[in-house]
Protein backbone atom coordinates (compact mmCIF):
# COMPACT_ATOMS: atom_id res chain seq x y z
CA UNK A 1 0.00 0.00 0.00
CA UNK A 2 1.19 3.14 -0.67
CA UNK A 3 0.65 6.34 1.74
CA UNK A 4 -1.26 9.22 0.53
CA UNK A 5 0.49 12.71 -0.08
CA UNK A 6 2.73 14.58 2.75
CA UNK A 7 0.66 17.67 1.97
CA UNK A 8 -2.69 15.93 1.58
CA UNK A 9 -1.71 14.40 5.05
CA UNK A 10 -0.75 17.98 6.64
CA UNK A 11 -3.98 19.37 5.89
CA UNK A 12 -6.33 17.04 6.80
CA UNK A 13 -4.67 17.22 10.05
CA UNK A 14 -4.59 20.89 10.45
CA UNK A 15 -8.32 20.99 9.46
CA UNK A 16 -9.28 17.71 11.87
CA UNK A 17 -7.11 19.57 14.86
CA UNK A 18 -9.67 22.75 14.04
CA UNK A 19 -12.81 20.96 12.71
CA UNK A 20 -12.50 24.01 10.06
CA UNK A 21 -11.68 24.12 6.61
CA UNK A 22 -11.54 28.05 7.33
CA UNK A 23 -9.32 28.00 10.39
CA UNK A 24 -7.39 25.24 8.83
CA UNK A 25 -6.84 27.25 5.38
CA UNK A 26 -5.80 30.24 7.66
CA UNK A 27 -3.09 28.29 9.28
CA UNK A 28 -1.81 27.03 6.05
CA UNK A 29 -1.72 30.07 4.16
CA UNK A 30 -3.79 28.37 1.65
CA UNK A 31 -6.93 28.80 0.16
CA UNK A 32 -10.48 27.45 1.74
CA UNK A 33 -10.97 25.30 -2.15
CA UNK A 34 -6.99 24.08 -2.01
CA UNK A 35 -8.37 22.60 1.68
CA UNK A 36 -11.46 21.16 0.25
CA UNK A 37 -9.36 19.54 -2.64
CA UNK A 38 -6.35 18.04 -0.18
CA UNK A 39 -8.57 16.64 1.35
CA UNK A 40 -11.35 15.03 -0.79
CA UNK A 41 -7.84 13.67 -2.45
CA UNK A 42 -6.88 12.17 0.63
CA UNK A 43 -10.18 10.37 1.49
CA UNK A 44 -10.46 9.42 -2.29
CA UNK A 45 -6.80 8.11 -2.06
CA UNK A 46 -8.32 5.78 1.33
CA UNK A 47 -11.54 4.58 0.17
CA UNK A 48 -13.14 5.89 3.31
CA UNK A 49 -14.34 9.53 4.51
CA UNK A 50 -13.08 11.44 6.89
CA UNK A 51 -15.26 13.97 7.52
CA UNK A 52 -19.46 14.40 8.18
CA UNK A 53 -19.98 17.45 6.02
CA UNK A 54 -23.45 19.02 7.82
CA UNK A 55 -24.98 22.34 7.38
CA UNK A 56 -23.22 24.20 10.09
CA UNK A 57 -20.39 22.05 11.18
CA UNK A 58 -17.93 19.66 10.12
CA UNK A 59 -17.63 16.24 12.24
CA UNK A 60 -14.88 13.49 11.97
CA UNK A 61 -16.21 10.41 11.35
CA UNK A 62 -14.97 7.37 13.32
CA UNK A 63 -11.89 6.55 11.09
CA UNK A 64 -10.85 10.36 10.46
CA UNK A 65 -10.53 10.60 14.33
CA UNK A 66 -8.92 7.95 14.45
CA UNK A 67 -6.33 9.16 11.42
CA UNK A 68 -6.12 12.38 13.30
CA UNK A 69 -4.72 11.69 16.31
CA UNK A 70 -2.12 9.16 15.00
CA UNK A 71 -1.07 12.22 12.03
CA UNK A 72 -1.09 14.88 15.17
CA UNK A 73 1.63 12.22 16.97
CA UNK A 74 3.60 11.58 13.87
CA UNK A 75 4.04 15.58 13.12
CA UNK A 76 4.61 15.69 17.10
CA UNK A 77 7.07 13.81 16.59
CA UNK A 78 8.84 14.82 13.59
CA UNK A 79 8.72 18.23 15.10
CA UNK A 80 10.64 16.90 18.26
CA UNK A 81 13.34 15.03 15.41
CA UNK A 82 13.53 18.25 13.51
CA UNK A 83 14.24 20.23 16.27
CA UNK A 84 16.68 17.67 17.79
CA UNK A 85 18.92 17.35 14.38
CA UNK A 86 19.09 21.60 13.93
CA UNK A 87 20.38 22.15 17.44
CA UNK A 88 23.47 22.69 17.64
CA UNK A 89 25.92 19.98 18.97
CA UNK A 90 25.12 19.39 22.55
CA UNK A 91 22.38 21.59 22.84
CA UNK A 92 18.41 20.77 23.22
CA UNK A 93 15.46 23.00 22.13
CA UNK A 94 13.07 22.83 25.01
CA UNK A 95 9.39 24.51 24.17
CA UNK A 96 7.40 26.02 26.04
CA UNK A 97 3.84 26.64 26.12
CA UNK A 98 2.30 29.25 28.78
CA UNK A 99 -0.36 31.51 29.71
CA UNK A 100 1.01 35.03 28.44
CA UNK A 101 0.14 36.40 31.69
CA UNK A 102 2.38 33.76 33.83
CA UNK A 103 5.12 33.98 31.45
CA UNK A 104 5.32 38.02 31.78
CA UNK A 105 4.71 38.01 35.56
CA UNK A 106 6.67 34.52 37.01
CA UNK A 107 8.50 32.52 33.95
CA UNK A 108 10.38 35.25 32.05
CA UNK A 109 12.05 37.06 35.32
CA UNK A 110 13.45 33.49 36.58
CA UNK A 111 14.99 32.10 33.12
CA UNK A 112 18.08 33.39 33.97
CA UNK A 113 18.43 30.72 36.75
CA UNK A 114 17.95 28.25 34.26
CA UNK A 115 20.49 29.02 31.87
CA UNK A 116 22.81 29.48 34.36
CA UNK A 117 22.47 25.43 35.80
CA UNK A 118 21.51 24.19 32.61
CA UNK A 119 23.09 26.28 29.55
CA UNK A 120 23.03 23.39 27.24
CA UNK A 121 19.72 23.97 27.10
CA UNK A 122 18.02 26.77 24.48
CA UNK A 123 14.40 27.39 25.90
CA UNK A 124 11.47 28.40 23.52
CA UNK A 125 8.41 30.55 25.38
CA UNK A 126 5.18 29.99 23.13
CA UNK A 127 2.38 32.30 24.96
CA UNK A 128 -0.85 31.73 24.35
CA UNK A 129 -4.14 31.13 25.84
CA UNK A 130 -5.15 28.24 24.36
CA UNK A 131 -4.07 24.78 25.12
CA UNK A 132 -1.13 23.43 23.12
CA UNK A 133 -1.74 20.46 21.01
CA UNK A 134 1.77 18.87 21.32
CA UNK A 135 1.48 16.59 18.77
CA UNK A 136 0.91 19.81 16.18
CA UNK A 137 2.57 22.44 17.81
CA UNK A 138 6.05 20.85 18.56
CA UNK A 139 5.47 21.94 21.85
CA UNK A 140 7.61 20.26 24.95
CA UNK A 141 5.78 21.39 28.09
CA UNK A 142 2.91 23.40 29.14
CA UNK A 143 2.13 25.24 31.98
CA UNK A 144 -1.72 25.84 32.69
CA UNK A 145 -3.97 26.96 34.94
CA UNK A 146 -6.74 24.81 35.94
CA UNK A 147 -7.76 21.48 37.82
CA UNK A 148 -5.13 19.02 37.16
CA UNK A 149 -7.61 17.10 35.09
CA UNK A 150 -5.29 16.46 31.59
CA UNK A 151 -6.53 13.30 29.72
CA UNK A 152 -3.43 11.64 27.89
CA UNK A 153 -1.19 14.55 29.63
CA UNK A 154 1.53 14.10 32.94
CA UNK A 155 0.63 16.99 35.17
CA UNK A 156 2.39 18.30 38.22
CA UNK A 157 1.30 20.69 40.45
CA UNK A 158 3.23 23.48 40.90
CA UNK A 159 1.32 26.54 42.53
CA UNK A 160 -2.16 26.81 44.52
CA UNK A 161 -2.59 30.70 44.74
CA UNK A 162 -5.31 33.30 46.28
CA UNK A 163 -6.64 36.76 45.15
CA UNK A 164 -6.56 39.91 47.02
CA UNK A 165 -7.33 43.90 46.10
CA UNK A 166 -4.07 45.57 45.40
CA UNK A 167 -3.53 48.89 43.75
CA UNK A 168 -0.80 51.73 43.47
CA UNK A 169 0.38 52.88 46.99
CA UNK A 170 -1.16 56.02 45.80
CA UNK A 171 -4.75 54.93 45.95
CA UNK A 172 -4.46 53.01 48.60
CA UNK A 173 -3.67 56.26 50.68
CA UNK A 174 -7.85 57.15 49.95
CA UNK A 175 -8.76 53.40 51.05
CA UNK A 176 -9.44 53.36 54.67
CA UNK A 177 -12.36 51.12 54.87
CA UNK A 178 -13.28 48.66 52.54
CA UNK A 179 -16.56 50.26 51.99
CA UNK A 180 -14.68 53.20 50.50
CA UNK A 181 -14.14 50.98 47.01
CA UNK A 182 -18.22 52.11 46.36
CA UNK A 183 -15.73 55.51 45.41
CA UNK A 184 -12.98 53.88 43.18
CA UNK A 185 -12.96 51.90 40.00
CA UNK A 186 -12.99 48.48 40.29
CA UNK A 187 -10.43 46.47 37.79
CA UNK A 188 -11.62 42.87 36.64
CA UNK A 189 -9.74 39.63 35.48
CA UNK A 190 -11.97 37.74 32.87
CA UNK A 191 -15.42 38.92 34.75
CA UNK A 192 -16.97 40.64 37.21
CA UNK A 193 -17.26 37.09 39.92
CA UNK A 194 -13.74 37.22 41.25
CA UNK A 195 -14.89 40.49 43.02
CA UNK A 196 -18.50 39.44 43.17
CA UNK A 197 -17.10 36.67 45.72
CA UNK A 198 -14.70 38.84 47.54
CA UNK A 199 -17.28 41.92 48.15
CA UNK A 200 -19.88 39.05 49.72
CA UNK A 201 -17.22 37.53 51.51
CA UNK A 202 -16.56 40.78 53.60
CA UNK A 203 -19.87 41.57 53.57
CA UNK A 204 -20.32 44.25 50.77
CA UNK A 205 -22.79 42.80 48.52
CA UNK A 206 -24.40 45.76 48.57
CA UNK A 207 -20.98 47.72 46.63
CA UNK A 208 -21.60 46.83 42.65
CA UNK A 209 -19.39 44.56 41.27
CA UNK A 210 -20.63 44.58 38.03
CA UNK A 211 -18.81 48.22 37.23
CA UNK A 212 -15.16 48.43 35.86
CA UNK A 213 -13.00 47.49 32.93
CA UNK A 214 -12.35 43.75 32.15
CA UNK A 215 -9.02 42.67 31.39
CA UNK A 216 -8.92 39.08 29.49
CA UNK A 217 -4.95 39.27 30.48
CA UNK A 218 -4.07 39.45 33.82
CA UNK A 219 -0.46 40.87 33.48
CA UNK A 220 -2.69 43.90 31.49
CA UNK A 221 -5.24 43.88 35.17
CA UNK A 222 -1.75 44.68 37.22
CA UNK A 223 -0.45 47.36 34.94
CA UNK A 224 -4.05 48.77 35.06
CA UNK A 225 -3.43 48.40 39.04
CA UNK A 226 -0.19 50.03 39.34
CA UNK A 227 -0.87 53.08 37.02
CA UNK A 228 -3.96 53.92 39.41
CA UNK A 229 -6.80 53.51 37.19
CA UNK A 230 -8.03 51.48 39.80
CA UNK A 231 -8.15 48.25 42.74
CA UNK A 232 -7.99 45.27 40.36
CA UNK A 233 -8.45 41.78 42.58
CA UNK A 234 -4.96 40.35 41.82
CA UNK A 235 -3.55 36.76 41.87
CA UNK A 236 -0.44 36.29 44.62
CA UNK A 237 1.47 34.23 41.90
CA UNK A 238 1.19 36.92 39.25
CA UNK A 239 1.44 39.94 41.92
CA UNK A 240 4.26 39.14 43.98
CA UNK A 241 6.85 40.93 42.31
CA UNK A 242 4.91 43.89 41.94
CA UNK A 243 4.20 43.78 45.84
CA UNK A 244 7.95 43.25 46.54
CA UNK A 245 8.94 46.02 44.91
CA UNK A 246 6.18 48.35 46.03
CA UNK A 247 4.69 49.28 42.45
CA UNK A 248 1.64 47.55 44.00
CA UNK A 249 0.58 47.71 47.63
CA UNK A 250 -2.72 45.80 49.29
CA UNK A 251 -4.86 47.98 51.08
CA UNK A 252 -7.13 45.21 52.75
CA UNK A 253 -5.75 41.64 54.19
CA UNK A 254 -8.85 39.91 52.99
CA UNK A 255 -7.71 36.93 50.21
CA UNK A 256 -9.70 34.06 48.95
CA UNK A 257 -8.57 31.40 47.98
CA UNK A 258 -8.50 29.99 43.87
CA UNK A 259 -9.81 26.75 42.88
CA UNK A 260 -7.66 26.43 39.78
CA UNK A 261 -3.71 26.24 40.16
CA UNK A 262 -1.11 26.23 37.93
CA UNK A 263 0.12 23.05 36.64
CA UNK A 264 3.07 21.31 34.48
CA UNK A 265 2.34 19.39 31.87
CA UNK A 266 3.65 17.02 29.24
CA UNK A 267 2.71 14.20 26.96
CA UNK A 268 3.35 10.89 28.50
CA UNK A 269 5.82 10.39 25.64
CA UNK A 270 8.16 12.51 26.38
CA UNK A 271 8.04 13.34 30.23
CA UNK A 272 11.22 11.67 30.78
CA UNK A 273 13.34 13.22 28.15
CA UNK A 274 16.33 14.84 29.63
CA UNK A 275 15.96 18.16 28.46
CA UNK A 276 12.02 17.84 29.85
CA UNK A 277 13.08 16.04 33.31
CA UNK A 278 15.75 18.92 34.09
CA UNK A 279 13.27 21.44 33.23
CA UNK A 280 10.71 19.91 35.57
CA UNK A 281 12.81 19.42 38.37
CA UNK A 282 14.11 23.45 38.13
CA UNK A 283 10.89 25.01 37.88
CA UNK A 284 9.38 22.40 40.49
CA UNK A 285 12.44 23.71 42.42
CA UNK A 286 11.71 27.56 41.77
CA UNK A 287 7.40 27.00 42.84
CA UNK A 288 8.70 25.50 45.77
CA UNK A 289 6.56 22.49 45.29
CA UNK A 290 8.76 19.61 45.37
CA UNK A 291 8.02 16.91 43.36
CA UNK A 292 4.32 16.41 43.84
CA UNK A 293 2.48 14.87 40.71
CA UNK A 294 -0.34 13.28 40.01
Amino acid sequence: MTLPPLNALRVFEAAARHLSFTRAAVELSVTQAAVSHQVKALETHLGFPLFRREPRRLLLTDQGQLYGQALRDVFGRLHEATARVLAPAGRQLLTISVIPSFAARWLVPRLGRLQALAPEIDVRVAPSREPADFGADGVDVGIRFGFGRYPGLRAWLLMRDESFPVCSPQLASRLRRPEDLRRHTLLHDDSHEGWARWLRAAKLGAIDAGRGPIFTDASLLLDAASAGQGVALGRRVLAEADLAAGRLVRPFRRSLSVERAYWLVCPERSADLPKVARFREWILSEAGRGSASR
